[in-house]
């Protein structure tokens, strides 16, 4: 039979144990969720477009990146048409 060679550790009385005010840090929520920024995604837009807002309706995945319900994007006037067509944007 095998033996525990390792001694025991006192034990920390329960006043220890307890974190004060000062070992807690709190820090600030971002003022925005990232996932709800604009953001210009899609096919490249020619200089003399501007960029149409878009919010997602449903899941959508545009280069490889993932997008939540509610994420509003920048994108290509067409592009966000296809987007409304398709009822991945909001008309």
């Amino acid at each position: 039979m095998a033996t525990n060679s390792t001694t025991k550790k006192p034990a920390v009385p329960a006043a220890a144990e307890q974190s004060t005010d000062a070992d807690i840090v709190i820090q600030p929520a971002p003022a925005v969720r990232p996932s709800t920024l604009a953001r210009r995604v899609g096919p490249a837009l020619d200089p003399s477009v501007a960029p149409v807002a878009v919010r997602l309706t449903h899941h959508h995945e545009i280069d490889g990146t993932a997008y939540a319900p509610g994420t509003e994007l920048l994108v290509d006037p067409e592009y966000a048409e296809r987007l409304r067509a398709q009822g991945y944007a909001q008309p």
